[in-house]
């Protein structure tokens, strides 16, 4: 087994910007690309291998072939076989819609599918000018919260932050968000499509219709508890992991390097993710597999892998994330 790139899944979206082709240094023309799928095995958008062996196989086929060798023993029987995580690039130029997700025993109840926790990375604010939402800033009743939808004054309720690059929201399922326009950011999260949408600001789509709100479905998946603040709070170091989110579904590190480091995995029972935001290094794992690794990439290391030498083109900065 080898360290796998997969091919972009990108996704034109009503409030899509310019930015994420140029960041991946693809060749191809698309509009208002509002997301880069980089490693996805959500049905019918599994992420496609790039090169290697295992090239034009896609990430539910590897998942059949390879089983706990991929994502780990305990992983494979936890998440009955399906890939656990959901990796994306995003670019806002709108708002996107106000939104919130279902926890696993609510997905489960109404989809079967697994719920979705998530986090974001900030790597850009266009113009230092970028907002978003993230949880309720004052208590509310269900039903308070369904007039408020009502009279176009849910985003009263709403902790907003302006924010810059390098800061971090995690957003367990029930939490209400909202990404705003001129964020560029990295997402982590659990394998699902299930969004809530609780209000799109009135916006008509291209055929100049409303689009659909979850009013109802949205009530009972909200968690009304209200916090201080929302936001990760960590210090950046160089040259080391810092730590930024660690919960039941991943455990996410940062790591700014300027210099070679060896990582350890060999008691680590689970794949392993790099998503790179800036510069770029060569990553070389116990078996003499080499591959680069520069801003707009991601790379899946299987969990077979033991250890991983990572060696900086200048500087590099990627979040590490693992079940």
């Amino acid at each position: 087994m080898y360290p796998f790139k997969f091919k972009p899944i990108l996704k034109s979206t009503l409030w899509g910007g310019e930015r994420i082709i140029p960041f991946k240094q693809l060749d191809c023309q698309q509009e208002q690309v509002g997301e880069s799928w980089e490693i996805s095995d959500v049905p019918g958008d599994e992420s496609v291998v790039a090169d290697g062996a295992d090239a034009g196989k896609n990430l539910t086929q590897l998942m059949q072939e390879y089983k706990e060798k991929l994502v780990g023993k305990e992983n494979y029987q936890r998440f009955q076989g399906k890939f656990p995580l959901l990796i994306k690039f995003i670019d806002a130029k709108q708002d996107l819609s106000i939104q919130v997700h279902p926890n696993d025993e609510l997905a489960m109840k109404r989809h079967q599918s697994m719920g979705k926790t998530e986090m974001w990375y900030i790597i850009d604010n266009t113009g230092g000018k970028a907002h978003l939402y993230s949880g309720l800033k004052k208590k509310i009743t269900p039903e308070e919260y369904a007039q408020m939808i009502e009279d176009n004054t849910i985003c009263d309720a709403l902790a907003r932050y302006d924010v810059q690059p390098g800061d971090v929201f995690f957003l367990p399922a029930g939490r209400i968000h909202s990404i705003g326009a001129g964020c560029f950011l990295a997402e982590i999260q659990q394998t699902s499509n299930i969004t809530y949408r609780i209000y799109d600001f009135n916006r008509r789509d291209k055929n100049g219709n409303l689009r659909e709100l979850h009013t109802e479905l949205s009530k009972d998946a909200i968690d009304y508890t209200v916090e201080n603040d929302y936001r990760t709070h960590y210090t950046p170091r160089k040259d080391e992991p810092v730590e930024l989110v660690s919960c039941p579904y991943f455990t996410t590190s940062v790591y700014n390097l300027t210099e070679p480091m060896t990582m350890d995995y060999s008691e680590l029972d689970s794949f392993v993710i790099y998503i790179c935001m800036k510069g770029s290094c060569t990553v070389t794992d116990n078996e003499g597999h080499s591959i680069p690794l520069r801003a707009g990439e991601s790379v899946l290391f299987p969990a077979t892998t033991q250890n991983l030498e990572v060696v900086p083109e200048g500087e590099v900065s990627f979040l590490e994330t693992y079940v």
